[in-house]
């Protein structure tokens, strides 16, 4: 699809400017929509169904060619853009060029125990949004059945969380509960057993995989201040990673990686690791 670039959308273009209120939250409740910047952001949230509307400068469509594409079979309404609009609509410092205005994607926790899931992610009051994000591409990789932020959580479709993600936020199942009991309560109701990671937990990482083999959440905490004593003290277990070296401990996202990799192989077997796609 060919874009005509003779009359690109401006900074001050009333689409242009609606679509940069999308970066903060009350313009993303307001409208009922969020925005997704980057190549990969932008694939899935075309691929998908999601988006609604894709911003692209010059330079940009000549190097996403194949999204502009496949935005015009998905009858995505696709417009041009200066370089001026990509930085109004950009939060980093150097813009892809490519946008995306999306539908929401958050699921409902219901849904997801409907699934009768075998693994998930749960990241407990998770404020650094390059974690969440990075929380949701692991399940993704690790083959979870979904992601959910506990408690007072930064929101999964501000722009930062859908970028970090790189497309998987439009892949994986994403809820959003605020009330934390709530959340491990209905989880655990829906079959799965809650391990808690910390730092001196009864379980090795290293060992847990009989633990595994059952339906799991795992429950991963604040970057700073870690798991709430109350919700260790009620996990079904609580598992810790051993450190060989002499770092004090691993930040969320690492420590997620390495669980959730156990998860994986623990429920898929390590052949079935060695045959699925590679990084």
């Amino acid at each position: 699809m060919a874009l005509d670039f003779s009359e690109p959308f401006t900074e001050r273009t009333p689409r242009i400017v609606n679509a940069a209120k999308l970066h903060r939250a009350q313009g993303r409740r307001k409208a009922g929509r969020f925005l997704a910047e980057g190549a990969n952001s932008v694939e899935a949230a075309v691929a998908t169904g999601a988006a609604t509307d894709v911003f692209v400068t010059e330079r940009a469509a000549d190097e996403f060619a194949e999204i502009v594409t496949t935005a015009g079979y998905m009858n995505v309404f696709t417009h041009a853009i200066t370089d001026k609009a990509a930085a109004h609509l950009s939060d980093t410092v150097h813009t892809t060029g490519i946008f995306a205005v999306c539908s929401p994607v958050l699921w409902s926790l219901g849904a997801v125990t409907k699934g009768r899931p075998r693994f998930v992610a749960v990241g407990v009051e998770t404020n650094d949004p390059g974690n969440a994000g990075t929380l949701i591409r692991i399940a993704d990789v690790c083959g979870a059945d979904a992601v959910i932020f506990a408690g007072d959580s930064v929101d999964p479709e501000s722009g930062k969380v859908v970028r970090s993600s790189a497309g998987s936020l439009f892949h994986v199942p994403v809820v959003r509960e605020r009330n934390i009991a709530d959340a491990v309560g209905q989880l655990r109701a829906a079959g799965l057993s809650i391990a808690a990671t910390t730092m001196d937990g009864e379980v090795s990482l290293a060992r847990a995989g009989d633990h595994l083999t059952r339906p799991t959440a795992w429950l991963f905490g604040n970057e700073a201040h870690g798991l709430p004593k109350e919700l260790i003290e009620s996990a079904d277990y609580r598992v810790s990673i051993p450190i060989r070296g002499s770092a004090e401990s691993l930040n969320m996202a690492t420590a997620a990686a390495m669980c959730m990799w156990e998860s994986s192989k623990a429920l898929h077997g390590d052949a079935a690791l060695e045959d699925s796609r590679g990084s």
